[in-house]
């Protein structure tokens, strides 16, 4: 394996064959058996832990846990980005396109703090909000195929709703998001009414930047979300933070403590020249008046 590679990539891989094995029942060493791996191998893979597999076998083990050949395929995608000493997901190249690599990290995170220059993220979006996206992201997938992805988006926002161990969810808008009209001004209008309703939950908070404050950071910002996991044992987490870049092309996911460091830096910044949550509800009121005149 490359020094120094993306542990990333070795975390998620080893949790997804975790839960299909758990899924098909087996044992580490019936799967292992059955793919012709070593025993040793698959606790490796499956702790997320560098070992020498080949795609070969992978494949095998994929097939003895009952995956879909996208699934699998994924999977594969995973193995060879471990050795990339940084992960740069490309949309449709080693992972398949439809295969939502960020979901699965926000799956197993404890918390998310996101900051969004102009849409509102996914987690707080309205099923009308999230079908406007989807329809201009995929003009050409049927009503049906759109429906659908609305309703995986819908199913992600149980972690920020649910009674035991919700999601931490903590949110800077630029202004920009909540004067973006996405769907019309009837979407509008309930999509600001539902963030300003949301925010008074215990677990999440919603923070606006407003376009008084000018460039608190100086350098342009765009979109990106900081996750972190749940802890050991010990006391730390059992893996370490991670952030999330996107942008057209692809996703970049930073690991490097200097670089998760930053971007907390660039956060508090962003959430100190913000309203506090008071305000910002105050202000999401009246945009949604605006929206309903």
């Amino acid at each position: 394996m490359v020094e120094n590679s993306s542990t990333l990539p070795r975390r998620q891989l080893g949790r997804y064959l975790r839960e299909a094995r758990g899924a098909v029942g087996m044992s580490q060493d019936r799967v292992a058996k059955l793919a012709d791996v070593s025993t040793s191998v698959l606790q490796r893979l499956e702790a997320g832990i560098a070992t020498r597999l080949k795609v070969r076998d992978l494949q095998a083990v994929c097939e003895v846990l009952e995956l879909s050949a996208e699934m699998a395929d994924a999977m594969i995608g995973l193995l060879k980005q471990a050795t990339e000493k940084s992960w740069w997901h490309e949309y449709g190249s080693l992972i398949p396109a439809d295969f939502d690599v960020y979901v699965g990290l926000e799956t197993a995170a404890r918390s998310v703090t996101t900051y969004q220059p102009a849409l509102v993220p996914g987690l707080l979006q309205t099923a009308d909000y999230a079908r406007a996206l989807i329809r201009a992201v995929k003009p050409r997938e049927s009503v049906v195929e759109h429906e659908r992805r609305v309703e995986l988006r819908m199913r992600r926002q149980a972690k920020v709703t649910r009674k035991y161990q919700p999601i931490a969810l903590d949110v800077v808008l630029h202004e920009s998001a909540l004067r973006c009209n996405v769907g019309g001004d009837a979407v509008m209008s309930a999509q600001l009414r539902q963030l300003a309703e949301v925010g008074k939950r215990s677990n999440v908070s919603v923070r606006v930047l407003p376009f008084s404050v000018g460039a608190p950071v100086g350098d342009p910002v765009g979109q990106f979300a900081i996750l972190e996991f749940d802890e050991g044992l010990g006391g730390e987490s059992m893996w370490p933070p991670v952030v999330y870049l996107e942008n057209f092309s692809g996703c970049m996911y930073l690991e490097k403590a200097d670089d998760v460091e930053r971007y907390h830096r660039v956060l508090e910044a962003l959430r100190n020249a913000s309203l506090d949550e008071a305000d910002s509800r105050i202000l999401l009121r009246q945009a949604t008046k605006e929206f309903s005149a």
